[in-house]
């Protein structure tokens, strides 16, 4: 994993940062933890690649507060399509 940044998705929309942190701390230095409005998903930055690896091997399928989690490696944000305005 080149990245150490995750997405985290399926948990409960009551969810909250700290909680996101407290979870994945057990797997590293968490830089940042942020959950996504009230819509079930959110991300967290670990400190290196290797915990952020070593995080997602351990929580992926896993159960938190009766949801089962996915987490993989977060993207890169998709880019709207461009508009190009031909004028001849």
């Amino acid at each position: 994993m080149q990245n150490s940044k995750l997405y985290v998705g399926n948990f409960n929309y009551s969810t909250e940062d700290s909680q996101l942190e407290k979870l994945f701390s057990q797997y590293g230095q968490v830089k940042s933890a942020m959950v996504i409005g009230e819509k079930g998903f959110g991300f967290v930055e670990m400190a290196s690649s290797s915990e952020a690896e070593q995080a997602k091997e351990a929580l992926d399928g896993s159960e938190f507060e009766g949801r089962t989690l996915r987490v993989d490696e977060a993207r890169p944000k998709k880019s709207g399509p461009s508009r190009s305005f031909n004028r001849s």
